[in-house]
């Protein structure tokens, strides 16, 4: 089950990474169809973003296509509610459900806002950005998301960026999240899986791979129906999935060994 999991975390950090995302939605629902405990899938999930998410930031930024003016208000209310979120534990059972919901938004967001064109910016609202970023903010601390997946398709839709500025300003509304979420889970204790270092490097691995094929090689429509199609299966399971009070198998248990590290 190790070798299947590894190979399925490499294929997801690929998709994700072909078509600008961190891929923690993607992470996470990988890990519960695995049998991982929610307080060991979001602390994995967010430190996976942290990686990815810093690095498309910085290509993203040197391209010119990042406006901290819009940015700002959103990370302001975020940072704090993602800290907030972080600090939260819901039952797991609860936890999944919640998570197979929000799989809908990246569904969502590749299906019909993956070409978006936006003309005519409008300015932007930043009471309104206060109230977005609050929100977005402490569902991913709660869930162990960045947020750039929800964050991204309502700035199309408020026609303040354009695509590639959508894609700085997420980048980096992920890191902070990512940070800020961590951070709470930190004053109540943090649980990482033994096998880190691997879920990094596979993950890091199949980042890069899956942003030069993505930018060089692949057609992104056909990667965006692929990803959003994957991820509509796992959120149908986890949705509709019966409530299992059983001990998981151990076999499925087997990258979801657990090393405690407290505050």
């Amino acid at each position: 089950m190790e070798l299947s999991f590894y190979g399925l975390l490499f294929i997801v950090a690929f998709l994700y990474a072909s078509v600008g995302h961190g891929g923690a939605s993607g992470y996470l629902a990988l890990m519960a169809l695995f049998g991982i405990a929610p307080e060991v899938m979001k602390p994995t999930a967010l430190m996976l973003n942290l990686f990815v998410s810093l690095t498309s930031f910085i290509q993203f930024y040197r391209g010119k296509h990042f406006k901290w003016q819009i940015f700002l208000p959103f990370a302001i209310a975020s940072i704090p509610m993602a800290y907030l979120g972080g600090l939260i534990h819901i039952d797991g059972d609860i936890y999944k459900k919640i998570l197979g919901l929000l799989l809908l938004i990246p569904v969502i967001r590749f299906w019909f806002f993956s070409n978006l064109d936006v003309t005519g910016f409008r300015p932007a609202n930043g009471m309104l950005s206060l109230v977005i970023g609050g929100t977005i903010g402490f569902i991913s601390g709660l869930i162990g998301i960045g947020g750039g997946i929800i964050l991204s398709p309502i700035l199309l839709m408020l026609k303040w960026t354009d695509q590639k500025q959508t894609a700085a300003i997420s980048a980096l509304f992920i890191f902070v999240n990512s940070i800020a979420g961590l951070l709470g889970q930190l004053q109540k204790g943090i649980h990482f899986s033994a096998d880190m270092y691997w879920y990094v490097a596979v993950a890091f691995i199949g980042g890069l791979a899956g942003a030069y094929f993505g930018a060089l090689r692949f057609k992104q429509a056909v990667l965006k129906n692929i990803l959003a199609s994957a991820l509509l299966v796992a959120s149908i399971k986890l949705i509709f999935a019966a409530t299992d009070k059983k001990p998981a198998d151990k076999n499925m248990q087997a990258p979801a060994r657990v090393s405690n590290t407290a505050n």
